[in-house]
């Protein structure tokens, strides 16, 4: 105790601050309990339906659960910006995360597949107009971290954008997922996304041109130094977000959307066919780790069954091996 009190000392001495007084302090303040430090009372009233069906608050409480995923993920990747630039390890460890965290998400996501009743998910998401899950600005994050923007380009405008970072962040593929089916003109809730972040989003690219995930792993790669668990690890995490996470929400739009003879738009107005297929959009972080075999086949039933399998002998050689 009494070494404990020293070293209490030396460092309250070092921030010009009075031991005594916090000790003291320490008499008066209240035992700190479960909920008060996890604010629950505040957390359980986020919830702000706008309609009085029951099933809007299953789909409010797991949007904002998908955001704290992603929250999860951004504080690996701000650790890994803090860390050394030319060793593995820390790739390894915040990538291996990563990967949990998406795995986990896609595999919830039963919960708006299955959790709610579809005549009232149809009657209750009029009243959200024209919010939209599009407009998840922590997911651009994500994106602009784990690569560049040329990765992240419109199909269609691939190998027809110049270098300039500006003329690239207008050419992004999401900035034409969100443009009206019917006139092709930009959407209300595209307008309100670029109204509030594009110019965030912006300089966070910026800032992230010789940093994101991507520039490390190709500097591992130039220097013979990306070992194949890393390798795996980074295709694994292009699969989890770019297929597996992109198809879930496909196939809920689906569900709930697609109904006989016609189907209904998505709350943003966008034509969800188009833009949410990842073998439409041809999305890889890590393009230098696939072969133009699999980038033809992105996404496709062919590629994931073929994945699969080489997932499962590479785990099966390293179980052998180990």
């Amino acid at each position: 105790m009494e070494d404990k009190l020293e070293a209490l000392r030396r460092k309250y001495r070092l921030l010009g601050q009075d031991i005594e007084a916090y000790l003291e302090g320490l008499l008066y303040s209240r035992s700190l309990t479960y909920w008060d430090y996890i604010e629950l009372d505040t957390l359980l009233t986020l919830q702000k339906p706008r309609t009085d069906f029951p099933d809007e608050n299953i789909f409010i409480v797991y949007h904002q659960i998908t955001e704290l995923y992603f929250k999860l993920v951004k504080i690996e990747l701000d650790l890994l910006l803090q860390e050394s630039w030319r060793e593995e390890p820390p790739l390894l460890k915040r990538l291996s995360r990563i990967a949990s965290y998406f795995r986990h998400l896609t595999h919830s996501f039963e919960i708006m597949l299955h959790g709610m009743e579809s005549p009232n998910f149809l009657r209750f998401r009029t009243a959200l107009l024209p919010a939209s899950g599009f407009q998840s600005v922590q997911f651009r994050e994500i994106e602009l971290y784990m690569t560049g923007l040329r990765q992240l380009l419109a199909p269609h405008k691939r190998g027809l954008v110049g270098e300039g970072i500006e003329e690239q962040y207008n050419h992004l593929y999401w900035k034409y997922g969100n443009l009206d089916a019917r006139t092709g003109e930009k959407t209300l809730t595209l307008r309100l996304f670029e109204q509030k972040y594009d110019a965030y989003l912006l300089d966070l690219a910026k800032s992230l041109v010789s940093k994101n995930v991507n520039c490390r792993i190709e500097d591992l790669l130039s220097r013979g130094q990306a070992s194949d668990a890393l390798i795996n690890l980074c295709r694994e995490v292009d699969v989890q977000i770019n297929i597996h996470w992109r198809m879930v929400h496909l196939r809920t739009a689906a569900h709930y959307l697609k109904r006989d003879p016609h189907t209904l738009p998505s709350t943003g107005g966008t034509n969800w066919q188009k833009y949410l297929p990842p073998y439409q959009q041809h999305i890889q972080f890590f393009p230098s780790l696939w072969s133009e075999e699999e980038k033809k086949e992105w996404g496709r039933g062919s590629f994931i069954e073929r994945y699969e399998k080489e997932v499962e002998a590479y785990w099966r050689m390293r179980s052998a091996t180990a």
